[in-house]
């Protein structure tokens, strides 16, 4: 059994949907990052950076004590290794695997939750923040419209953990982007949509997300008024 420590954002997502394609038996333990959740005490423990998700496995490989993980991107590491599912076959699959995923995790989600943050939530608009995020987003789904122009996903033609890692991102109208300027991604988008687990991973955030009380100021103060104190 793996404990999910979670709230229904991108990179909560990230991990409910290779648990479901995998089945791999979870129990989701919510992370209300609107409250401050994220900074109790016994999540600290487990992932130092107060961010969620972050994963302990009662049951490792290694037979051992439970293992704890945070960071989206090496959770997915983690749990492909776990499983030997979608992590990429030998050296050469592998290796498409692990660079669209560090792409993912250094590129695309810093670049498009700034977009959020500036055009959402920011307290004033920023006209320059605005359009340079925009900006950056347009260009960050030109490459990944590019990527799919010749192959069905991310790293080639099966489904892997780099797809998981971009997925959740991608939302075009939120992030000032036609769909139909990126049709290569739109057709990908659109059929991981449709996976069965796709659907549970995202029914299991939507039941979750109905506990979330809309975003206040003082919510905005909490996720995004943190320093070292």
């Amino acid at each position: 059994m793996i404990d999910l420590h979670y709230w229904p954002t991108p990179n909560g997502h990230k991990v409910t949907l290779f648990l479901e394609e995998t089945a791999t038996p979870y129990e989701i333990k919510p992370v209300n990052i609107g409250t401050g959740e994220q900074f109790q005490p016994d999540f600290l423990r487990i992932a130092p950076n107060n961010r969620m998700p972050a994963i302990v496995d009662h049951a490792p490989a290694d037979g051992g004590e439970p293992v704890s993980v945070f960071e989206s991107g090496a959770i997915l590491l983690y749990l492909a290794d776990k499983t030997g599912r979608f992590g990429g076959d030998g050296l050469r699959g592998r290796a498409e695997v692990l660079q669209w995923l560090m792409w993912q995790m250094g590129g695309l989600g810093p670049m498009l939750g700034q977009n959020h943050h500036f055009t959402r939530y920011a307290p004033e608009k920023v006209p320059y923040a605005i359009d340079r995020y925009v900006r950056e987003t347009n260009r960050l789904y030109g490459v990944l419209d590019r990527r799919l122009a010749d192959r069905a996903f991310v790293a080639g033609e099966d489904y892997t953990i780099a797809d998981m890692a971009a997925y959740p991102w991608i939302l075009p109208e939120a992030q000032g982007q036609d769909p139909a300027d990126f049709p290569h991604l739109a057709r990908w988008h659109a059929a991981i949509q449709a996976r069965p687990a796709t659907e549970r991973a995202y029914a299991k955030g939507k039941a979750i997300q109905s506990e979330q009380a809309p975003m206040t100021e003082e919510a905005k103060k909490v996720l995004f008024g943190q320093g070292t104190r």
